[in-house]
């Protein structure tokens, strides 16, 4: 194991539970506006919002393109009209007030805080990744806090983790792990950026991708023994 200068966090569905935060959201804004919440309606709004994020991390869309466009779409296919920047907007109000923690992940958190620093690389929203970090009582564990948002690019892109490697100097790529839940976000940026990696993937999911993570953790109680903590 190596002396790691520093570890770096994706945030949903890696410290923070945002499918059932998604769960609870969803069908809230879904009635508050009239369209359908059963879960063939669950299913197609997942879908949609899974092809658009994707073409977000390949660059093909922006941050602004997703989060319109999938409320747009959906609502479309219950033939209604409906404005994307208005529902994000309920959308992400409804998000910020989630505080489902993926189970282990305060005390995982607190422990690794005293032998490490620990940063945060998120794609996102900045205003509800801050509202979330903050409310679960996660965010004075991080030294920086990294949003897609804020940096102008998203993970996997190199433009993203060069970024957040101009403002941590003192780190070196070489010597960081970066843990997260996403192949390709994660595990395919991480390495391309010359970091280890470590795929958290509690499902026990099949990896598609070419790129091999470094480590494998099914609970995040995993990383103090593959840390020798």
């Amino acid at each position: 194991m190596k002396n790691y200068q520093a570890l770096f966090f994706d945030v949903d569905n890696t410290i923070l539970d945002f499918t059932k935060t998604e769960q609870e959201a969803l069908p809230r804004l879904f009635q508050q506006h009239g369209l359908p919440i059963d879960e063939e309606a669950m299913t197609a709004y997942r879908t949609i919002n899974k092809r658009l994020w994707s073409s977000f991390e390949k660059g093909e869309i922006d941050r602004d393109t997703v989060v319109q466009s999938r409320f747009r779409e959906f609502s479309a296919l219950y033939g209604r009209e409906t404005n994307g920047a208005e529902l994000d907007a309920a959308y992400r109000e409804l998000l910020g007030k989630g505080t489902h923690m993926i189970v282990g992940a305060a005390e995982v958190l607190e422990e690794l805080s005293k032998q490490y620093p620990l940063y945060i690389v998120t794609n996102g929203v900045s205003e509800t990744q801050y509202r979330r970090l903050k409310a679960t009582g996660l965010l004075p564990y991080f030294q920086a806090v990294f949003v897609s948002e804020d940096t102008g690019f998203q993970k996997p892109m190199a433009e993203f983790f060069d970024y957040v490697f101009d403002r941590v100097p003192d780190v070196s790529p070489s010597r960081s792990l970066i843990i997260g839940d996403s192949l390709a976000a994660d595990i395919q940026g991480g390495h391309k950026a010359g970091m280890n990696t470590c795929w958290f993937n509690p499902g026990r999911l099949p990896n598609h991708l070419a790129i091999a993570p470094d480590y494998e953790i099914t609970a995040l109680e995993e990383l103090k023994q593959l840390l020798a903590i």
